[in-house]
C-alpha cells in the first residue's frame, strides 16, 4: 500500500503481461494504471469495486478495466479457493492500426466502452472464460492473435454490463500522487509510533478538516482505517519472518494486542497467530 499507482512491465517482445493466480487476496490495493485491465476470477463471492462502482459479485466476475481507473483487486478478503487470470494490455495497443483497420472497429469499440468498465455476465464466462485462461500459455504470435480474437465475441456479447454513465475520473494527477507519494514515504518511515491527524494533514499542508474530506476522495478510506491496513500489511511481513504475535504487535505502531488482532482479524478475516500457523504449515 506504499503507492496506488502500479508500473506494469510487458513480457519480453509482448503487448501483454500476464498473471495467473496472484495471490493477493490478503492485501487491500486499490491502484491504478495506463494499461487496460481485463480480469476474470472463478469464486464463490467476492467484492467487485472499479471507479465509483462497487457491488459483490457470486460464482465469478469478468470485467474490463480502462486506463487510469483506479479498482480494487478483485480477489481481496476471498478466504475460499478461487481462480484468477489477469491480461494487461500496454498503452496504444496495436497503434494507428486498430483506428484505421475496419476489421479491427469492434475491438476499438470495445476499448473506447472500457474508460466506463465493462462487466460481461455468466453465460459469456462460461463460453469465453476457458479460451481466456488458456492464452498465457500460446507462443507470442497466437497468443495475440488469440486475444484479438477473444477481444472481437467480447464485443459482441450480449450480457455486457457497462459500470459508469460517464468515465469516472481519476483523482491522482501529478500533484496528487506527489502530495500522496510524500503521505505514504511519512507514514513507511514513522508507523511504528503513534501518528495524529494533525500531524499528517501537516505533512499534506491541509488543514485536519480538509485533510480528512481530501484523503478519504484519494483513498476510499479514512486515515485511520488506511493506517490500519498498512500496519497489519506489515504485521503480515514480520510475521511471516517468525516475529512472535505480541512484539509485531507493538512494532508496528498498535498500542495494545486486544485492539491488534481486532483490527487483525477485521481486515484478514483470522486473528494473527493463525495466520501465522497458516503460512507455517504451507511452507512445510
Amino acid at each position: 500500500m506504499k503507492t496506488q499507482f502500479e508500473q506494469i512491465v510487458p513480457g519480453a517482445n509482448s503487448s501483454f503481461r500476464w498473471l495467473v493466480n496472484p495471490r493477493l487476496n490478503d492485501f487491500f490495493y486499490w491502484h491504478f494504471h495506463p494499461e487496460v485491465e481485463l480480469v476474470l476470477i472463478e469464486a464463490p463471492e467476492g467484492t467487485r469495486h472499479v471507479g465509483e462502482h462497487l457491488s459483490r459479485f457470486r460464482g465469478g466476475d469478468w470485467v474490463l478495466i480502462g486506463p487510469y481507473i483506479p479498482h480494487l483487486n478483485f480477489d481481496y478478503g476471498i478466504r475460499t479457493a478461487y481462480l484468477k487470470t489477469v491480461l494487461h494490455i500496454r498503452p496504444g495497443f496495436l497503434g494507428q492500426a486498430l483506428g484505421q483497420t475496419p476489421e479491427l472497429a469492434g475491438i476499438q469499440a470495445l476499448l473506447e466502452r472500457a474508460r466506463l468498465g465493462v462487466a460481461f455476465g455468466a453465460a459469456t464466462r462460461q463460453q469465453w472464460g476457458p479460451q481466456f485462461k488458456a492464452l498465457p500459455g500460446l507462443p507470442p504470435l497466437e497468443q495475440l492473435l488469440g486475444v484479438l480474437h477473444l477481444l472481437a465475441q467480447l464485443a459482441q456479447a450480449p450480457d455486457a454490463e457497462l459500470l459508469h454513465l460517464q468515465p469516472p475520473q481519476n483523482p491522482y494527477n501529478k500533484k496528487e500522487q506527489s502530495r500522496l507519494q510524500k503521505l505514504y514515504s511519512f507514514i513507511d518511515a514513522h508507523y511504528a509510533r503513534k501518528i495524529g491527524l494533525d500531524e499528517a494533514a501537516q505533512v499534506c499542508h491541509l488543514g485536519k478538516a480538509a485533510f480528512c474530506r481530501y484523503f478519504k476522495k484519494m483513498t476510499r478510506l479514512t486515515f485511520t482505517e488506511f493506517l490500519n491496513h498498512y500496519r497489519i500489511n506489515e504485521a503480515k511481513r514480520q510475521l511471516l519472518l517468525d516475529h512472535n504475535v505480541t512484539e509485531v504487535c507493538f512494532a508496528t505502531g498498535f498500542e495494545s494486542l486486544s485492539y491488534f488482532n481486532r483490527t487483525f482479524r477485521k481486515i484478514t478475516g483470522e486473528n494473527p497467530l493463525a495466520f501465522k500457523k497458516r503460512f507455517s504449515r504451507a511452507g512445510e
